[in-house]
């Protein structure tokens, strides 16, 4: 077989900086990445860039390759001195088909399968992958599905950024707010040499749905009522996410007091629902009847 000159490869110095191989490492692999670069060796050469690299980025494995290639140049024949076979025990981030060097300097790896009897394939999860999902109250409330379709920059080995485009059926689970993220497992960045896949997490964006704000699983309103209503009770209509409630207004209402409707807010995960909290807002007429200016002037009177 021949020796491989990883340095040669990448295009380092042998005195590199790991900052120097990383950043030499991150540039090759963009130029050869299959998805951006379709000519004829290229996907080859992308194999040899990220097996280069699977042997320079860690300084102890770098250190041992270095002791056994320093009488070596590459393209040599070359055959594995005694020992050497199986030495180092590789675990890293890359993946692809490495050449038989490779694989006769560092046999019988943990966390690699056979690839077809040349080279081995390192079985590894695909990345974890994040997007968002715009939400109304009325869709949490349902806990239904939603169809999305969105980009996802999926970063690929050369540490590039790749755009594509997804798209899902998401069933909305109970318990969500805006700020929350839906998991939703195998469906991030496709594994490599047969392992899982990634996970997805959607970042929940909550719509506005005037009249409500939202204070974690609870709805917050606002009701005017009139000074009268205030001091003798009543009642009021608020609306709700399934319509319209009645709320009893106590006598003695006082303006920025808050009263509560239990389980009409969004759901929680034990199967139970937050409230709507309504504020209450005392509002004077702006032109009274001759009579609601009569019975004002009374109540002054009696304050007198």
């Amino acid at each position: 077989m021949k020796f491989h000159d990883y340095y040669k490869t990448l295009g380092v110095a042998k005195d590199a900086t790991q900052e120097q191989i990383q950043k030499a490492y991150r540039k090759l692999a963009r130029k050869y990445h299959p998805d951006a670069n379709k000519s004829a060796g290229a996907q080859d050469r992308f194999k040899e860039v990220n097996e280069a690299y699977e042997v320079l980025r860690d300084p102890e494995k770098r250190k041992k390759y270095d002791t056994l290639g320093q009488n070596w140049k590459n393209g040599q024949d070359f055959t594995p001195p005694p020992g050497f076979e199986g030495a180092f025990q590789f675990g890293g981030d890359g993946g692809g088909s490495f050449s038989d060097f490779f694989e006769a300097i560092f046999g019988g790896m943990g966390g690699f399968q056979s690839a077809g009897g040349r080279g081995r394939t390192m079985a590894r999860k695909g990345r974890d992958l994040e997007s968002s999902i715009d939400l109304t109250l009325d869709e949490i409330v349902r806990c239904g599905k939603k169809h999305v379709e969105f980009d996802v920059v999926e970063q690929g080995s050369g540490g590039g950024s790749v755009r594509k485009r997804r798209s899902l059926d998401v069933t909305i689970p109970a318990g969500i707010t805006g700020g929350s993220r839906i998991r939703l497992s195998g469906q991030g960045g496709q594994g490599l040499g047969g392992g899982p896949g990634g996970d997805l997490y959607l970042k929940v964006r909550l719509l506005p749905y005037p009249p409500f704000s939202v204070e974690g699983q609870d709805l917050l309103t606002q009701v005017d009522i009139s000074p009268w209503k205030a001091a003798l009770g009543g009642s009021v209509t608020v609306r709700t996410l399934e319509g319209e409630a009645s709320v009893k207004i106590p006598a003695g209402t006082r303006g920025g007091q808050t009263l509560r409707l239990r389980g009409k807010g969004l759901p929680k995960k034990n199967n139970e629902r937050g409230d709507i909290l309504v504020s209450i807002r005392i509002v004077t007429p702006k032109q009274l009847t001759p009579k609601q200016k009569e019975l004002y002037e009374a109540l002054r009177d009696e304050e007198q």
